[in-house]
């Protein structure tokens, strides 16, 4: 059976991990032989702010860890971030993760990047990832990103198609480039259908460590308010503060979009998923899983590899029937996406 170790507090990451290497059948030093002579005992996933269940982001990465597992017979491990958290933390957590036997290594998120940088220096024998940033160049980094404004473009059409009110809100986790290119594609997948509509948007935070991504709490008030100025859609790009922008949707009765994974189908959100009308996904499951496989199989993919419309790595969720069965609405999108993939449709990232 196999045996995933989480481990709650990041600040204690070396002596948990180690203890969580013993449960899974192996001391330390056989695993560090492990990791010297290239097996690896599979991946090692550190999370990003928000951690998992999400029903997002992470939870994405992890179902990609979990195809992995069965496929390869893998004893994977999967790490919490700690609230406030520094690089320190990050390499620390990487460096175990290397050092016990994983590999790939994969950093969920832009914030690993400094550490991912550091730490993939000191093992080059590993395989290193990472997820929606691409600064790190080097021989064993591999940086898995996506077109997320093509899918947030589907979105907008969605939501001018979808609103009585020609009147529709979007509400970004944190104010960064990444969640800029989500705004820049959903304003504009609107304005295509509708150029008067009216768009109401907000930031929940400047940083990360404000909570932007992590915070239901914030994405509900931010929601509210959208709702009560005249908003009937809202796209929310917020990874975990995302769950309270659905729970708004679903107490005034009006759309929510959800983002990165099919959050109709999530069951932590199957109280509201009526209010769900659709998800810009973008396939990080498929990302973790082909980067463990590219590793297994010995030819590691390295390099920008990124994800987007044409190839399936992003695009919207049709879970709900009331979405998949708008014809208007799915007549519209099956342009835009003839139009996105074959050129005509340029999608602005900012």
């Amino acid at each position: 059976m196999r045996r995933l170790s989480r481990i709650a507090v990041a600040g204690a990451a070396t002596a948990a991990l180690a203890l969580s290497v013993s449960a899974c059948g192996s001391s330390s030093t056989s695993s560090s032989s492990s990791a010297k002579s290239g097996k690896s005992k599979g991946i090692g996933l550190a999370y990003d702010i928000g951690g998992k269940g999400d029903q997002s982001f992470n939870d994405a990465a992890f179902a990609g860890l979990e195809k992995a597992d069965k496929a390869f017979g893998y004893t994977s491990s999967d790490v919490e971030p700690q609230e406030g958290e520094t690089d320190a933390d990050k390499v620390q957590r990487l460096e175990q993760l290397a050092k016990s036997g994983y590999n790939p290594v994969i950093g969920v998120g832009f914030v690993y990047a400094p550490a991912i940088k550091e730490v993939a220096a000191k093992y080059p024998k590993v395989t290193f990832g990472i997820i929606d940033d691409e600064q790190d160049k080097a021989a064993n980094v591999s940086d898995m990103v996506f077109h997320e404004e093509q899918a947030s473009y589907l979105s907008g059409v969605a939501a001018a198609k979808a609103t009585k009110k020609n009147h529709i809100g979007f509400v970004g986790g944190v104010d960064i480039p990444l969640i800029h290119k989500f705004e820049a594609g959903y304003v504009q997948g609107a304005k295509s259908v509708n150029p008067k509509i009216k768009i109401e948007k907000q930031y929940l935070t400047q940083t990360p460590q404000e909570g932007g991504f992590a915070s239901p709490d914030k994405g509900k008030a931010a929601a509210d308010g959208q709702i009560d100025a005249g908003a009937d859609v809202i796209y929310a790009a917020a990874g975990l503060s995302g769950q309270g922008v659905i729970q708004s949707a679903n107490a005034h009765k009006v759309w929510a979009i959800g983002v990165d994974s099919d959050q109709y189908k999530q069951d932590a959100l199957s109280k509201y998923k009526d209010s769900i009308l659709t998800s810009a996904t973008k396939d990080v499951a498929g990302a973790v899983y082909n980067l463990a496989k590219s590793v297994h199989d010995g030819k590691p993919k390295t390099g920008v590899v990124r994800a987007s419309l044409a190839t399936g790595g992003v695009g919207l969720a049709d879970s709900n029937p009331v979405f998949k069965n708008n014809a208007d609405l799915q007549a519209a999108l099956k342009k835009a996406e003839a139009g996105i993939k074959d050129g005509s449709i340029t999608v602005k990232t900012s």
